[in-house]
């Protein structure tokens, strides 16, 4: 099957490789409106506002190249606030006010699990850009951020492998991404060999801002001499207060690493890292990532947005999903979704770290797993990349989970039983 590709340009700067050839048979009414649902205000605003910024900036690039389907495509951008049921109700603004074609947004599990029911029920098309928990498969999402296998794993035998960590504190913000990651690393922990006692786990509210107690209890853990590691699923404006008390108790990432999956450059921007230096973020994408695309990626940013705004692995997902899309709905002729989500599977991409992205039948992309050090000036000194891994939406370390595959290109089903034969729902715990 022929994968078309698109080609994005700012002046002098070449995105991509070549201009995706106008589809045969065209069904579009124009303009083709795609949805942007991201936070502008409240405590995600601080990581969702630059996500708003990187899809009209792919939307604008695509149109100075003639659009999609000889449309042109103009963005719908509303504020869900950071406030969960309003994403549910933006998204059903979206799909039945505005009539967007697709929606790219959400970054919290609890807000992408807010606007699914939504999307089922008017068979809505969204990308969702962020790392996220797994443990869900559904026909009208497209997710184009880490599965745990390619981050929260990695980074975890990063600890265990390279480090030499012997006792883990599992931080994190309360809510399903971080709870539903942490019962899957303490599961994969203790297969491992790491004792349950060896494995604290604490939560906290979203904008939690005294950390003081909890820095305590970490550096307690290791009061005993043993090596502790911090794996951190803390979001949003509440990572401020968090770095600020591990300085101000004098945590050097030599003796306590940190490796964080919610704290990119984006956030880093807004910090004084001089005493990060040293801890880690695991991500799939960097800026500091030395390749040619990635070096366009990020001056055409720069161009548009200014010096000082830098790029992150959410808008590297936006990047490959929206030239997916682009792609997909070229190939299939028409917006319409049922037709997209079937030229999407197997659809290919350029990543920005030097090798390519595919779109599995699971609605998972194959990624690199990138471990980057924090540097002073607030970058990532990649210290270690492994090749391209799929994404695997149920985790083989939770026993209700371990029998699941999705495929929805061959078995028409998100969570096929291989046990039974049979394609199930289970009921989440969380």
């Amino acid at each position: 099957m022929t994968r078309h590709r698109s080609f994005f340009a700012a002046p002098g700067v070449a995105l991509a490789a070549a201009v995706a050839a106008p589809a045969a048979a065209q069904d579009a009414d124009c303009p083709v409106k795609v949805g942007v649902l991201h936070s502008l205000s409240g405590t995600m605003a601080i990581s969702e506002t630059t996500l708003k910024d990187t899809m009209e900036m792919l939307i604008d690039l695509q149109n100075d190249e003639g659009g999609v389907l000889g449309c042109e495509i103009e963005p719908v951008v509303v504020d869900p606030a950071s406030d969960w049921p309003l994403f549910a109700e933006k998204a059903r603004e979206l799909l039945t006010v505005h009539e967007v074609d697709v929606i790219f947004g959400t970054w919290t599990s609890v807000s992408r699990k807010s606007v699914l029911p939504v999307l089922e029920e008017l068979n809505g098309l969204m990308f969702y850009p962020v790392q996220y928990e797994g443990e869900e498969s559904s026909k009208n999402v497209f997710y184009t951020g880490a599965a745990p296998n390619q981050q929260a794993i990695p980074a975890v035998d990063y600890f265990l492998e390279e480090l030499g960590v012997e006792k883990f504190a599992l931080l994190g913000t309360d809510y399903v991404y971080p709870r539903t990651t942490n019962n899957i690393l303490q599961s994969y922990l203790q297969e491992q060999g790491i004792p349950e006692e060896d494995i604290f786990v604490n939560y906290t509210p979203f904008g939690h801002s005294d950390w003081s107690t909890i820095v305590s209890d970490v550096r307690e853990l290791a009061a005993d001499g043993s090596f502790v590691g911090v794996v951190s699923t803390i979001n949003g404006d509440a990572n401020v207060g968090f770095y600020k008390e591990l300085a101000a108790q004098g945590v050097d990432a030599a003796d306590i690493p940190v490796v964080a999956f919610s704290v990119g450059e984006e956030e880093l921007s807004g910090f004084d890292t001089s005493n990060l230096v040293g801890h880690l973020a695991a991500w799939n994408y960097f800026q500091s990532a030395d390749t040619e695309a990635n070096e366009e990626w990020v001056a055409a940013w720069k161009a548009r947005m200014g010096e000082d705004r830098v790029t992150n692995d959410p808008m590297e997902a936006h990047y490959i999903g929206f030239n997916m899309w682009v792609n997909a709905v070229e190939e299939a002729g028409t917006t319409d979704v049922d037709a997209v989500r079937e030229a999407m599977w197997g659809q290919e991409f350029p990543n920005l770290t030097g090798g390519t992205a595919v779109m599995q039948p699971n609605h998972h992309l194959t990624k690199p797993v990138l471990i980057g050090d924090i540097t002073e000036d607030g970058q990532f000194d990649i210290i270690s990349q492994t090749e391209e891994v799929p994404g695997d939406a149920w985790t083989d370390f939770l026993p209700d989970s371990a029998v699941l595959v999705s495929d929805w290109q061959e078995l028409g089903c998100g969570m096929y039983n291989t046990a039974t034969e049979s394609c199930v729902q289970i009921e989440s715990n969380y």
